[in-house]
């Protein structure tokens, strides 16, 4: 309902509603007037741009509020309703959250004075704004921020001329660092030094905003090139190496930039641009930091695609990891010549992806920590299937992969001594793995917990010996129980002479040290050939079977007992 139905017993309030319209287009915050006596309230136009409102003017004016303002802060907003309406107390300063028009909660500071009539409360004015909100301006660096970004880019666009050019962001590398050793205060320097060498550096059809933290932006959407922004770019650093040269070195830091060309952009709305930019130096800091990284549609692609499996592995965790699966590779053992055991392996596919490599989602579990709970549901499967498979090969073995993360920051011994009690195994039927490259980043605690386990009579392999590590020092520390060539390794020995020699010069010495050997990667009767002749205990590689799914698995054992049986 609009203001003309407001009672004409009360006129002031049309004034003011008149008012509020003039003056609302000259400011950022929202005016707005609260009518007791006819249940009524206005706002300036274009809070409801902003807000979950039905409009800005209305009746029912608590039953209304319901409607946009944040659900745990209603409670508290009717009470203090009721005490201005009771004329309690005349002013009113409150913080809480509207909803925003896309229905996420933003913080606001809502005050205002009430006018009394004949002892009444009659309608109170005030103003409202975010105090979640960005700032248009830094005063530490003294550029204008990312709202007043938002408006250049709004206001560029509207004129409706094709925009070419370039948004450059430079980020100071290691400032939190920079920060604990040397102070705020010296941050703050920093920031106000590198703002002013980027302002050396710009051209003067150039804007430059401080983002947040220690990241800035600059824009040029004057046909600014690739060539132009690097050669900026290379200023700015030469501009921080002399400043760092004037300090003697006192503290030593760099900038990384991403370089979004305007060809690459596709809308020029500003949660678009920001999403990307943040994309390029992002990029720039994992390329080693100190460089500039030009934006890369098939880079961003690749990164959306990361992010979407990571919502899915999370989704898949917290769902008693729904689509994970547990796969088995049997170990072949020589001196058997029958399986000996499988190696765990875990698999993932989900309705949108499908099938995923390991390639893809095991990082990002382990970057995630996700592999806490997942590395836990495997090893869970793990020790599961070997009972079922001991059915059939009472003296079956399961090998596990740990990963380092496990080992870091869960209690991963514990749940892998309680699993074997809790599924009536021998200790030591039960393998864990591990590779070089995960004892070197969690050397001393894996040792503490691999002594624990091989007191328990757990045995312990080294996976992918030979794959660049090769540090001795762990077969002597550690006595491991098997050693478990690469299987690049393997096929590089296969065609190459040098490589063989190499592979049984290193069989013999693990014999020598009465270790069991495990050849990976064989895959033809001719490499099964070449690969006995180094006697090692155990082969792996599809020869013998590819990784497969439990109930394949279950086959390929009863399978082979009736060959035996034969």
């Amino acid at each position: 309902m609009g203001r003309t139905d407001v009672s004409a017993g009360v006129g002031t309030v049309e004034e003011i509603c008149r008012m509020i319209d003039l003056v609302s287009d000259t400011m950022d915050d929202y005016l707005y007037i609260c009518d007791f006596q006819n249940d009524f309230y206005y706002i300036s136009p274009q809070a409801k741009k902003r807000f979950l409102l039905p409009g800005n003017a209305f009746h029912e004016v608590m039953k209304t509020h319901e409607q946009f303002v944040y659900p745990d802060d209603i409670m508290g907003l009717e009470k203090e309703f009721e005490i201005l309406t009771r004329g309690e107390r005349t002013t009113h300063n409150r913080m809480y959250r509207w909803m925003s028009a896309d229905r996420k909660p933003v913080w606001i500071n809502c005050r205002g004075n009430v006018t009394m009539k004949d002892g009444k409360p009659w309608y109170m004015v005030g103003c409202i704004n975010e105090i979640g909100g960005r700032q248009k301006a830094d005063n530490i660096s003294g550029l204008l921020g990312e709202t007043s970004l938002e408006q250049y880019i709004v206001r560029k666009t509207s004129e409706g001329v094709a925009l070419d050019g370039f948004f450059l962001r430079v980020g100071i590398d290691g400032l939190k660092g920079i920060n604990a050793r040397l102070g705020m205060e010296y941050g703050d320097l920093l920031l106000c030094r590198t703002a002013e060498y980027i302002q050396c550096c710009l051209r003067p059809e150039e804007q430059l905003y401080h983002m947040s933290g220690d990241e800035f932006l600059i824009v040029n959407l004057a046909g600014g090139t690739e060539k132009d922004a690097r050669e900026q770019y290379k200023k700015i650093q030469e501009k921080i190496e002399q400043f760092i040269e004037k300090k003697n070195y006192q503290v030593v830091y760099i900038v990384s930039a991403g370089l979004l060309p305007c060809s690459d952009i596709r809308e020029f709305e500003i949660a678009n641009l920001l999403k990307l930019t943040e994309f390029t130096l992002n990029q720039a800091k994992k390329l080693g930091k100190n460089t500039c990284y030009t934006f890369c549609e098939e880079d961003y692609r690749k990164f959306l695609h990361r992010q979407r499996l990571m919502r899915q592995l999370r989704k898949a965790v917290k769902h008693g990891c729904e689509g994970f699966e547990a796969y088995f590779q049997p170990l072949y053992s020589t001196d058997r010549s029958r399986i000996f055991g499988a190696e765990t392996l875990m698999r993932f596919h989900s309705e949108e992806s499908g099938m995923v490599s390991p390639v893809e989602f095991i990082p990002i579990l382990e970057e995630t920590g996700l592999i806490i709970p997942a590395g836990r549901w495997i090893l869970d499967q793990a020790l599961q299937a070997c009972v079922q498979f001991q059915k059939v090969l009472p003296d079956f073995h399961i090998s596990i992969n740990l990963s380092p993360v496990q080992i870091m920051k869960s209690g991963i011994d514990d749940e892998i001594l309680e699993g074997i009690e809790r599924y009536g195994l021998a200790p030591s039927q039960v393998i864990i793995e591990l590779t070089e490259s995960d004892l070197l980043e969690s050397d001393q605690r894996f040792l503490q917990m691999w002594k624990r386990l091989k007191e328990k009579g757990v045995q312990l392999a080294l996976d992918d010996f030979g794959s660049g590590y090769s540090n001795f020092r762990y077969l002597t520390e550690m006595r491991p129980d098997i050693i478990k060539i690469d299987r690049m390794f393997t096929a590089n020995a296969m065609t190459h002479e040098f490589d063989y020699r190499q592979l049984v010069l290193f069989s013999e010495m693990v014999h020598s040290l009465n270790l069991s050997l495990c050849i990976e990667g064989t895959e033809t009767k001719e490499e099964l050939q070449r690969v006995s002749e180094m006697v090692p205990e155990y082969i792996q590689g599809y020869y013998f079977g590819r990784p497969c799914e439990k109930r394949a698995f279950e086959r390929l054992i009863a399978n082979q007992e009736h060959e035996i049986e034969k």
